[in-house]
């Protein structure tokens, strides 16, 4: 488990001052994250996206380590090549030092028009750190519905109104489709379970290998919540079973890593965001159906993998 006291000595790698809204899950994902990399030297790729444009305005940039930007989907494909010219170099001899690399990606990024190239760097084995942080959709370049939105949540592309419910499809298992390609390490987490995503993130940045970690990263603007409210929010996620925290070792042996006392509707989570503030009418009911059903055969097919 991490420990709070040897964290509170590494140095920030995302400073303060950048323009990321308050209440962002992203920023507070990527400072747990990197927690996890301890003392290490750390080079950062980002996709473009909320992250990027709010951290790196020009002249100015909010890292203090080596950080590289580029498109909306190919941050897996740039990492990669990075870190094998980093070892190109390191046979030669020209670079001594051990430099862990990791590249962040919305879901935007991540889920839909960045697959292709994660998956391509996942087949090849590049030694790296993927992070997704989760806000649910395209947040960056207006809320437009992604491939994370959920089922039900009202979005600039798929309105809820009068002929419509909101986004009319489930969020896509990405974790499972990761893990599909075998890596040695895949995990879940939340910006609300610090010390369960730092120790994963610790875990990942040990790996020897690709390793990826998907976490849930509010965004109020998105979403529609109060921004003081952004980790009770994300802890209702877990509390209700929405946001599963567990991992997945070498594409087979899944730990849940998190089980609440007390497994709470899903309802509890959805009246918290105005993204979902239709579902609340009697007409929508069994539209929180259908999610509620979706949520607890997750959980009982991750459970049932977990105890086997």
């Amino acid at each position: 488990m991490a420990n709070i006291k040897e964290l509170s000595k590494l140095p920030e790698r995302l400073g303060p001052g950048h323009r990321l809204c308050s209440g962002c899950g992203a920023s507070i994902a990527v400072r747990q994250v990197l927690m996890g990399a301890g003392a290490a030297s750390v080079v950062v790729g980002a996709a473009t996206g909320c992250l990027e444009v709010a951290t790196t305005i020009y002249p100015f940039t909010a890292w203090n380590v080596p950080f590289i930007h580029n498109a909306f989907e190919n941050v897996a494909a740039t990492i990669s090549g990075t870190e094998t010219a980093y070892r190109a170099l390191k046979k030669k001899g020209k670079i001594k030092k051990d430099i862990k690399f990791v590249a962040f990606g919305g879901d935007g990024g991540t889920y839909d028009i960045g697959l292709q190239s994660l998956s391509g760097a996942l087949e090849r084995g590049h030694n790296f750190v993927y992070v997704c942080y989760d806000n649910g959709a395209y947040m960056n370049t207006g809320i437009q519905r992604s491939g994370a939105t959920p089922l039900g949540a009202s979005t600039t592309t798929a309105p809820a109104g009068k002929e419509s419910f909101g986004k009319s499809q489930f969020q896509k298992d990405l974790t499972a489709i990761v893990a599909a390609h075998n890596i040695p390490y895949v995990a879940q987490g939340s910006i609300s379970n610090w010390n369960d995503l730092v120790t994963k993130s610790q875990k990942a940045f040990d790996t020897e290998g690709p390793a990826f970690l998907n976490v849930l990263a509010l965004c109020h603007r998105g979403w529609r919540y109060p921004q003081e409210n952004a980790i009770t929010i994300a802890k209702l996620a877990t509390d209700t079973c929405y946001w599963p925290l567990y991992e997945i070792i070498n594409g087979k042996e899944l730990k849940v890593t998190f089980k609440p006392k007390e497994k709470k509707p899903i309802i509890e989570w959805i009246k918290t965001q105005g993204r979902f503030k239709h579902l609340l009418k009697p007409e929508n009911a069994e539209t929180v159906k259908r999610i509620q059903e979706h949520v607890d055969s997750e959980w009982n097919n991750l459970l049932k993998r977990s105890e086997g």
